[in-house]
């Protein structure tokens, strides 16, 4: 089975609640009405409530299932206000700005994961990604003990052509540029979770690096080599390789040669890039001259799970990615909860 469609299979099992803050997009009504509709999530829409409703209505899409909350209008503006007040008047935000804040459905969104009312969000068909990855730091929090937030694609390679099948992790790509040793290290043990949690098996993690086992010296190598140090003593038993090159990381033969004393034997599935740099054009690469399916860049890292979309996403991608947010909520254990009692007037 694809590793996409076990994602949406457990999903179903245990249908999380999920906020979109971008509810005036067609892309995004789409992907609400589907995933509604095969039962994946509850969905939560956020936005300018007579634009919703018009633009649903112009698209055929029914929201009787759905919830639609309008920041401008909602019972929850001062609430929301205080809480937001709370979080960052350390930051010299004041209570009038707090209260000018939660009125943009991003804002308002993240806090109402924040608060439970919902499971997680996706956004990012509008937003860029800064803004989705600082507002979600600054409102939902990292994990307790993660201080680095990062991000991940999901790698799809399930066509005949593909030598590797199935699904495979690739971090960071996305999200932070140059790691020192000890945030690499965050990276892949968060991209380990990640894998457990979305891939369904244990994680096998490659340390990319232009050196194999030692086989070149250079500051960037002693970097990888301490990252992966550090990985080991904090998961003594995950099958990791310290500085590895990429055709080591997946093709068994050669990593028979290389690296002999391999726990990962060239069958990674999870691959950590040194820097943003390596890892941006390594997933261009996989995606658009091997022909996977790039999923992302999704984030891992947060206290709960808040998704960032590719501004030129399609339905499709929208549709995948909250069946993923859904799946990472399961793995936190926070789906106590459907929707709110909340109703569309």
């Amino acid at each position: 089975m694809k590793a996409i469609i076990r994602i949406v299979e457990q999903a179903k099992k245990k249908p999380a609640c999920i906020v979109l803050c971008e509810a005036e997009d067609p892309r995004v009504l789409q992907a609400a009405y589907r995933v509604t509709q095969e039962g994946i999530a509850s969905i939560i829409l956020v936005g300018n409530k007579s634009n919703v409703l018009r633009i649903a209505a112009e698209q055929f899409i029914s929201l009787e299932s759905m919830v639609v909350i309008d920041p401008k209008t909602s019972p929850l503006r001062e609430s929301f206000s205080q809480c937001l007040f709370n979080l960052r008047s350390e930051k010299g935000m004041t209570l009038e700005t707090a209260k000018q804040e939660v009125l943009k459905p991003l804002c308002f969104s993240n806090l109402m994961v924040r608060k439970g009312m919902a499971d997680g969000s996706v956004s990012g068909a509008v937003h860029t990604t800064g803004d989705v990855v600082k507002n979600a730091i600054q409102i939902i929090g990292t994990k307790p003990d993660c201080k680095l937030v990062s991000s991940f694609f999901l790698m799809m390679l399930c066509q005949p052509f593909h030598h590797l099948k199935g699904g495979m992790i690739f971090s960071d790509c996305g999200l932070v540029v140059d790691p020192n040793a000890k945030q690499l290290a965050d990276i892949a043990l968060s991209a380990s979770d990640s894998a457990r949690g979305l891939l369904m098996e244990e994680p096998k993690v490659a340390m990319l690096s232009f050196s194999t086992n030692g086989s070149a010296k250079h500051t960037a190598v002693d970097k990888v080599v301490a990252a992966s140090q550090i990985v080991q003593a904090k998961s003594p038993n995950l099958a990791i390789d310290d500085d590895v090159q990429l055709d080591a990381a997946i093709v068994a033969e050669i990593a028979d040669k290389k690296v002999p004393g391999s726990k990962v034997k060239g069958q990674s599935n999870v691959l950590i890039f040194p820097n943003l740099e390596a890892g941006n054009i390594g997933y261009k690469l996989a995606e658009r001259v091997g022909g996977a399916v790039a999923i992302g860049p999704l984030l891992q890292g947060l206290a709960k799970p808040a998704n960032d979309l590719s501004r030129g996403c399609n339905t499709d991608d929208i549709y995948h990615v909250i069946a993923v947010t859904v799946v990472q909520a399961q793995q936190s254990e926070i789906v106590k909860k459907r929707a709110p009692e909340l109703t569309i007037t």
